[in-house]
C-alpha cells in the first residue's frame, strides 16, 4: 500500500498512539512489579531486625522459661512488638486457620481465638521473652513441632495447631487447663490442679474462652 495512500494517512496515527499506549502499559507493570518488590523487601528487613533483637535479648538477659514449650509472660511488659508487620487480612488469615486445624484435628475457631490474643495475626510478632510468629512459638518449640520459619503464617498456625492438639489430648479436652498450659506451662497447671493463680495466665485463659462464646 502505497505510503502516501489516504488509508495508510489514516492508519499511521493510530498505530503511532497503539504503540506508544503499550509502552506507557509496559513501563506501568514494570513500576509496579518494583514497587511490590520494594513492599517485599521491607517486610524481609523488618522480620529480619525483629529476630535480630530476640537474639540480643536472649543472649544479654536468661529468659525464664519453665520448659522449651512454654513461657509465662510478664503482665507488665509491652504487647509483642512487630507493629511494622501488617496485620494477616482476615480472608487469608481463616483459610490458613482452617487448613491448620483440620490437619491437628481442632476446631478452628479455637485457633483463631489464640493467635488473635497472641499476636493479633502479625506475622512477625516477637514476644519480650522471645516467642515468635502468629502463635507466639519459643524458638526451641518451633524447632521441636516442625516449624523451619517461624515467621511464616501458614508454618506457624501449623504448629500452634499441633501443640494445642497436644494439650487438648492431655487435659481431655478441658480449654481452662489447656489454655493455661498454652500460656504457662503444664507442670504449673498439673500442680494448681487447673489454671494457675498466675493474673496474666488468668487473664489470658479468661479472654480467649470471651472469644469462643
Amino acid at each position: 500500500m502505497p505510503i502516501d495512500s489516504p488509508v495508510t494517512r489514516i492508519l499511521l496515527p493510530l498505530l503511532t498512539i497503539a504503540s506508544l499506549v503499550y509502552a506507557d502499559s509496559a513501563v506501568d507493570r514494570q513500576l509496579a512489579s518494583a514497587a511490590r518488590q520494594r513492599v517485599a523487601m521491607t517486610g524481609m528487613t523488618a522480620s529480619l531486625k525483629f529476630q535480630q533483637a530476640s537474639v540480643r535479648r536472649q543472649v544479654q538477659a536468661p529468659v525464664a522459661v519453665e520448659s522449651s514449650f512454654f513461657v509465662v509472660l510478664d503482665p507488665t511488659a509491652p504487647e509483642p512488638s512487630g507493629g511494622d508487620c501488617a496485620v494477616l487480612p482476615v480472608f487469608t488469615a481463616r483459610g490458613m486457620v482452617e487448613s491448620a486445624a483440620r490437619t491437628a484435628g481442632i476446631d478452628p475457631n479455637l485457633l483463631q481465638a489464640v493467635a488473635a490474643q497472641e499476636s493479633a495475626f502479625r506475622p512477625c510478632a516477637i514476644s519480650p521473652k522471645g516467642a515468635q510468629g502468629l502463635m507466639q512459638l519459643m524458638p526451641a518449640t518451633a524447632m521441636d513441632l516442625g516449624v523451619r520459619n517461624p515467621f511464616d503464617p501458614a508454618e506457624n498456625l501449623a504448629g500452634g495447631a499441633a501443640l494445642l492438639k497436644q494439650l487438648m489430648t492431655r487435659y481431655s479436652g478441658d480449654l481452662n487447663r489447656v489454655l493455661g498450659a498454652y500460656n504457662a506451662g503444664p507442670s504449673r497447671v498439673d500442680a494448681a490442679d487447673g489454671v494457675p493463680a498466675i493474673p496474666e495466665t488468668i487473664s489470658y485463659v479468661d479472654k480467649i474462652l470471651g472469644k469462643l462464646r
